[in-house]
């Protein structure tokens, strides 16, 4: 879309801007939950990062699919999606995420946030990164204090958040600490 002068065209680009971008993490979820490797990968600017040193899609197909092997079912509810348009083609986003995975005998539960950058490509809203935090992950007949918020996927770090979400640490400070809320603060 070329720019114009028209402010009615400029607040018609921003609106439909913001509908294409919130169509994504729904698209992202049923293409993880159905297995469609491909509409997966079409969801991501073309020079899309992997790592530090690899791009582009193909690259990003020999990341996803030996992760996806690892649990049979899933199921990503999307809960709500923060959206900052940046300039004309660039935006950033916060998608808040239940997602379900069966991983052999057990039913895994995980709280996420994915902070989302997107690029507009030859007019359509793609993925340019998403950065996946998690609150926590266990088994659906656990608590999450119970395996330190960390029950799934084995090996991987520990949750990030909340201790990463910028207002977090002051907002408890400011109030002498978490103990008399949290056994796990």
């Amino acid at each position: 879309m070329t720019t114009s002068d028209d402010p009615g065209l400029e607040r018609l680009d921003r609106v439909e801007s913001q509908l294409a971008i919130g169509q994504l993490p729904i698209r992202y979820a049923l293409a993880v939950d159905a297995r469609d490797v491909d509409a997966w990968l079409d969801l991501f600017v073309p020079d899309v990062q992997v790592g530090r040193d690899h791009f582009g899609r193909e690259a990003l197909r020999a990341y996803i699919e030996p992760a996806l092997q690892g649990f049979y079912r899933s199921m990503h509810q999307i809960c709500g999606h923060h959206i900052e348009l940046v300039d004309r083609d660039n935006a950033r986003g916060a998608v808040y995420c239940r997602a379900e995975h069966e991983v052999r005998d057990r039913w895994i539960v995980l709280a996420v946030c994915y902070f989302d950058s997107y690029r507009r490509v030859e007019g359509e809203w793609l993925f340019v990164r998403r950065k996946e935090r998690h609150w926590y992950s266990a088994d659906v007949n656990e608590r999450p204090q119970d395996v330190g918020f960390h029950g799934w996927p084995e090996g991987s770090a520990p949750p990030r958040l909340p201790a990463e979400l910028e207002a977090w640490a002051s907002f408890w400070t400011r109030l002498g600490g978490a103990d008399q809320v949290s056994r796990s603060p």
